[in-house]
């Protein structure tokens, strides 16, 4: 059912996913990979152990959700059982587990059973191969997350883990042994891990789906089935006595009547990931135990990534150590002499990590400013516990140089200090008493000064009016032209107050080219209309003095003709 599907069972919503690297730094085991600030969860690396999940604030890691198989397995006619994980009774309500049975067969399921009856075998077989070998520390096998770290992780204990397989496929197993082997049975519970459990190739077959509880939950909203609404019924199978502790730290070791009050030193339960990760990495050969439960999650499967209800830790423990105790008369016989159905085997997985050389760790190093180890401050920012684990991960393409804060921040310094110092605006900046911090370049050469202004007040070098009036609150900010003569300067100054750090800053541009230059023009064009003024006045000028001479010679020329003409008549006399 599940070779169509994606094998994946942990991922990223991309589109919630931001620079936060909170999911990194939960994850135990690194299996986070971060590319153009996003956290992608690699598959190889991955347990599915679900931290990130509980973790993401973003809620950006998300597991595959399963409803739509376990639908189609119901809609395939035939037989299909519901293999219901202990920890049931830590999620519902007294009234709610009543009502649970009927709820299911109303989704479809034909036979409702109890993981707890796997689980009770599973620690009978336990027992027994302890008792024949106590050669070695034996490490129970009922949480998936940490068989999946073993085998990926710390490889050379797989011996070390206990040939059995967990209550879930002991159950799968019984249900289709009792029920016939077309039965299609889905496990319900806490876990995402287990999602991984039943693609593993050697169970290929015994559970046909998981589901979580909040995918249970999900299912019966989707189908209109609310528990008020459900009669109170019984399950197919009852709880078995003990069995139903298993999801707490120690259930597998009291389910199997062993006793142990957290003084012994040859039985040891631990619960949580931080716990379980120094126990293993420091197990030695010859350690005194015997066996050793370990439960990935911390305060066990009551508190697995698949829950999703409003109860805190105690009262889901509460409620599960009461349900426990109205079951106390019921009891199962061990089957002890079926070992191949609950026996199982373990591998190693080889080729996770590639090797990473010396002289690659120093590459980072020295891209980052890391050579020096007084630079190397482990202070776990970028989600890795060192810098050498995090050059490590950037080597290994699972982690990129500038999830460094400290190497960010220096690169934000130095471009920050780049352009104070090769900006042409000459900059200032004043305490709350004026006196002088900082200068750049450009005001030192505006104003004729050194680095020796640094601590005295600013009217040292000019008249402090504007600054006091930002500091005495009289406005936030000035843009004002001021000349100062005794520089030979004028200037455009953008003044403003950084009210949390009580500083002033004070940006000088120099205008006084620009200044000269609109002078000059000003002058040019005054000469040019002085100029325009006395051309059209000597044109006048011209003007009337050819009118003038214009008069005279037609006065003249009058005359002439007048003479002329008195000739002309008196010769005609």
């Amino acid at each position: 059912m599940y070779d169509s599907i994606s094998r994946q069972i942990v991922f990223t919503l991309t589109a919630r996913c931001r620079d936060c690297y909170r999911c990194l730094r939960a994850c135990p085991i690194k299996a986070i990979r971060m590319e153009r600030g996003q956290a992608y969860v690699d598959e190889k690396r991955c347990i599915a152990c679900g931290t990130c999940i509980r973790e993401c604030p973003q809620n950006a890691k998300s597991f595959r959700h399963d409803i739509d198989v376990a639908q189609r397995l119901i809609e395939g006619g035939g037989i299909v059982a519901a293999s219901i994980a202990p920890s049931f009774a830590a999620v519902f309500n007294k009234w709610q587990i009543s009502r649970l049975p009927s709820a299911l067969r109303a989704l479809g399921f034909r036979y409702i059973g109890q993981t707890s009856h796997g689980a009770y075998q599973v620690s009978a077989h336990v027992l027994e191969i302890i008792k024949r070998d106590s050669s070695k520390p034996y490490i129970g096998t009922a949480c998936p997350a940490i068989v999946n770290y073993i085998e990926k992780y710390k490889p050379h204990l797989v011996e070390n883990l206990i040939p059995i397989v967990s209550p879930m496929l002991a159950h799968g197993r019984m249900l289709k042994e009792k029920l016939g082997k077309d039965t299609k049975v889905i496990f319900i519970g806490p876990c995402v891990a287990k999602k991984s459990e039943i693609i593993r190739p050697e169970n290929k077959g015994i559970i046909d789906c998981v589901l979580t509880f909040k995918e249970l939950m999900i299912w019966l909203n989707q189908k209109g089935i609310n528990l008020l609404n459900c009669e109170e019924s019984s399950f197919d199978e009852k709880p078995v006595h003990l069995a139903q502790l298993y999801p707490l730290p120690g259930g597998m070791i009291k389910t199997a009547g062993l006793e142990e009050d957290g003084f012994d030193l040859k039985l040891l339960r631990v619960d949580g990931i931080n716990n379980v990760k120094p126990l293993i990495e420091s197990l030695p050969e010859d350690s005194s135990y015997t066996l050793i439960e370990p439960l990935f999650c911390s305060q066990g499967c009551i508190n697995g990534p698949g829950i999703n209800i409003e109860k805190n830790i105690f009262e889901k423990r509460k409620d599960l150590l009461q349900y426990n105790k109205e079951t106390k008369e019921t009891h199962i016989i061990p089957d002890i002499q079926n070992e191949g159905l609950f026996y199982t085997e373990y591998s190693r997985e080889e080729g996770i990590f590639r090797e990473v050389t010396e002289e690659e760790i120093e590459k980072v190093f020295e891209r980052t400013g890391k050579l020096d180890p007084l630079q190397q401050l482990n202070c776990g920012a970028c989600g890795y516990d060192s810098c050498r684990d995090k050059a490590i991960a950037v080597v290994q393409g699972m982690a990129e140089p500038e999830m460094c804060i400290p190497y960010m921040k220096r690169l934000a310094e130095r471009r920050t200090d780049q352009i104070f110092n090769t900006t042409p605006n000459g900059i200032v900046i004043l305490d709350k008493e004026l006196k002088i911090l900082a200068v750049n370049p450009a005001f030192k050469k505006f104003f004729y000064c050194s680095d020796a202004v640094l601590g005295r007040h600013i009217s040292y070098l000019m008249d402090p009016a504007p600054f006091e009036k930002l500091i005495t609150g009289t406005t936030d900010s000035l843009d004002i032209v001021r000349t100062h003569k005794h520089y030979n300067l004028m200037c455009r100054e953008l003044l403003y107050i950084l009210k949390q750090e009580q500083q002033i800053v004070g940006i000088f541009i120099n205008i006084t080219s620009q200044q000269e230059n609109e002078k000059k023009l000003k002058e040019i064009k005054l000469q040019t209309v002085q100029q325009a003024s006395e051309l059209l006045e000597h044109q006048i000028k011209m003007a009337q003095t050819i009118a003038q001479f214009l008069g005279e010679s037609t006065a003249r020329g009058e005359e002439l003709v007048r003479k002329l003409m008195s000739l002309t008549e008196g010769d005609e006399s």
